[in-house]
């Protein structure tokens, strides 16, 4: 089982708030655009070039980097369902994958948190190749000790986790909160592609053993 990072473990409201400050915007303004733009199927991304056209995302995290606000996140930004989930699935004798674009020092992060608790953290950053390119989730299929049919991806977008992955033979879990879940989840991809759709991680380990017995 390998899990996505933002707004499935992490939840991101404080990341992107920070952003918002940064941009002098007012936190609702941005909030509001963001949302925007994810409806409109644009890239996130584009929510900083509507309010500075040009905006270079990794310079302007080295620039917030160089100010003394650098990208973070801690325990308190995960999800309340996170830890006790984990547990769970490791007590049901899963083997545990975390895997997201992020950057090199989100990386570092995860580790710092979730080190013993999975048995692998990757990031975009460290393998080279973002979500959804096809090159991610092959990259996903090398590190896990199993076939893609064997594995279930956890995310909570439809357009870079659950299609992509499916694409690539893997199991999914539609993960319903963040503004992209949301957003898409009375869409039809939303409703057809999941494997499984939960609103909480906590719904996995009984929807996983229930599918794993109908299976037999």
């Amino acid at each position: 089982m390998i899990f996505d990072v933002g707004e499935c473990l992490v939840d991101e409201t404080t990341e992107y708030g920070t952003w918002a400050d940064w941009l002098s915007v007012p936190r609702h303004t941005f909030h509001a655009m963001f949302g925007a733009v994810i409806a409109q199927g644009r890239d996130y991304r584009e929510t900083f070039q509507e309010f500075r056209p040009g905006f270079d995302l990794y310079a302007e995290r080295q620039l917030r980097t160089e100010a003394g606000l650098p990208e973070t996140f801690g325990e308190d930004d995960l999800y309340s369902d996170v830890r006790d989930a984990l547990a769970t699935l490791r007590a049901d004798g899963l083997w545990l994958g975390i895997a997201g674009n992020q950057t090199t020092r989100a990386g570092r992060i995860l580790r710092e948190l979730f080190t013993p608790d999975v048995d692998l953290i990757g990031t975009s950053d460290d393998w080279g190749a973002s979500k959804p390119d096809r090159a991610f989730f092959d990259r996903v299929a090398e590190v896990v000790p199993a076939e893609p049919g064997g594995m279930l991806y956890v995310g909570d977008r439809v357009d870079n986790d659950i299609a992509p992955a499916r694409v690539a033979g893997m199991h999914t879990a539609l993960i319903r909160r963040g503004p992209w879940a949301t957003i898409q989840w009375r869409s039809e991809q939303a409703q057809k592609l999941p494997t499984f759709r939960v609103e909480s991680l906590l719904e996995l380990s009984p929807q996983i053993k229930s599918f794993n017995e109908r299976e037999r």
